[in-house]
């Protein structure tokens, strides 16, 4: 089973993630900068002592080697903040003028500057600032030492006192950010809401007042997408009436020419009936045929994308299947392009458009009728154009699709053959219409692609 998925959650995991890698790389560093900075201020403290004990006189300084009494005195220490610090005190041969501090024994050298020492047994690092006065003989120099040990931890203290509310910042800000996602999704939630209720047959636009531009988009494109499926249905219902309609009559015909057959009292009377009852199974099996074309037409623009294909040598496969017809129905039949005719489309499709447009030509044209059709991949159009005068045209003749017997009925009322065109033509963007004939011929329909094939440019 499919887990459900919710988009608050699905935005709320990606914010709090991108905050957490966010949080983490600040906390980090806020750390790392707290350390630096402890450091900086530990080093500042001993260059600061070593400056007020150069500017002590001379003759103040005495002699302390007894560091055990500082290590008494270390329960005085009245701050968090505050380290043991040791001092040394040479003239400038080296001998020690003054020492305090728990330190151990410094050796004696002439540079300058901040340094980590290693003293005592076994050996403690100390952290060392060494400044020799401003005399030109350099009569004393002064150290001052930090335990390397007290130096971290200050530092430690420190980065955690400035890294410490990042840890309870990201529960707040999560918690807020859900809350804000929540409360900023709660139009969509409403949207959902009155999409759940819209009723499939008789969709009524969405009425909610959305203020965000997004929302309104896609409510205008539910709204479209209602509209245009209520359109299509009332079209399939109003197509399926008049089909329908139109099927019952010649099914009505048989039973009527089938009971009629029974009591026929001679052969030519029976012939006739006969006859009558083909022309009107014919008749039914053409409208059924037509259902079936506008069902697949429907099937193939929802489930099949549309590819790349040649009009021109559709339209050739489908008038050489009907050659052998136009024969037999002694009509002359010639087809008229200038080459591939590329478009994106349905194949099969398509010779259903050139199917019933020149089976429609045939049956409803009297013999000697030329039938032409006709391709222009520039204009991008394909037209079927016959010479039949308007007169002869209620008389339909015997044409029959490929496979099928011909000298029989296959006129249709309504024109069912042409309304399976129109729905191809609006699957694929184009316009199917009867227009103007050329000269030579009397009748003319035309299908029109809305863009120009890749072949034409």
């Amino acid at each position: 089973m499919t887990r459900q998925k919710y988009l608050t959650t699905s935005l709320l995991a990606w914010a709090l993630g991108a905050l957490l890698i966010v949080w983490g790389g600040l906390l980090a560093l806020g750390y790392r900068t707290g350390v630096h900075e402890a450091d900086e201020l530990t080093d500042g403290h001993l260059a600061s002592v070593a400056l007020l004990e150069l500017a002590e006189e001379p003759g103040a300084f005495a002699p302390q080697d007894d560091s055990s009494r500082y290590a008494a005195l270390s329960n005085l220490r009245s701050h968090d903040y505050q380290r043991s610090m040791s001092i040394v005190i040479w003239d400038g041969q080296g001998k020690v003028i003054s020492r305090g501090g728990e330190a151990p024994d410094v050796p004696f050298s002439r540079t300058e500057g901040f340094e980590t020492l290693s003293l005592g047994s076994p050996p403690v690092a100390w952290r060392a600032f060494s400044r020799w006065d401003n005399n030109e003989r350099r009569t004393r120099r002064v150290t001052v030492l930090v335990n390397v040990v007290e130096r971290d931890e200050l530092a430690a203290d420190i980065a955690e006192q400035i890294a410490g509310p990042g840890f309870w910042l990201l529960p707040v800000v999560a918690l807020a950010l859900g809350l804000a996602i929540y409360r900023g999704l709660r139009p969509l939630h409403a949207l959902a809401r009155e999409v759940d209720t819209l009723n499939i047959q008789l969709p009524s636009p969405l009425q909610g007042h959305y203020v965000h531009q997004e929302l309104q988009a896609v409510a205008r494109s539910i709204n479209t997408l209602a509209g245009r499926y209520q359109s299509a249905v009332d079209k399939e219902r109003e197509l399926s009436s008049e089909l329908a309609h139109e099927l019952r009559t010649p099914l009505a015909s048989l039973a009527l020419q089938a009971r009629a057959l029974r009591r026929a009292r001679s052969d030519d009377e029976r012939e006739t009936l006969l006859l009558q009852l083909e022309q009107d199974a014919l008749r039914a099996g053409s409208v059924l045929s037509n259902l079936l074309a506008l069902a697949r037409a429907s099937r193939t623009e929802l489930l099949e994308t549309q590819e790349q294909v040649d009009l021109d040598a559709i339209t050739r496969a489908e008038v050489a299947e009907f050659g052998q017809i136009a024969l037999d129905t002694e009509h002359e039949m010639s087809l008229v392009s200038d080459g591939p005719f590329l478009l994106k489309g349905h194949g099969l499709l398509l010779s259903l458009v050139v199917r019933n447009l020149v089976e429609n030509a045939l049956s409803h044209t009297p013999p000697g009728t030329r039938v032409e059709v006709q391709l222009d991949a520039g204009a991008g159009w394909l037209q079927v154009c016959d010479s039949a005068p308007s007169a002869d045209r209620t008389a339909p003749r015997a044409a029959c699709a490929p496979g099928e017997e011909a000298d029989t009925s296959r006129s249709l009322g309504l024109g069912s053959g042409h309304r399976v065109v129109a729905k191809i033509a609006a699957i694929h963007n184009a316009r199917f219409a009867k227009v103007s004939a050329p000269l030579g011929f009397t009748s003319c329909y035309r299908i029109s692609f809305a863009q120009s094939p890749p072949a034409a440019a």
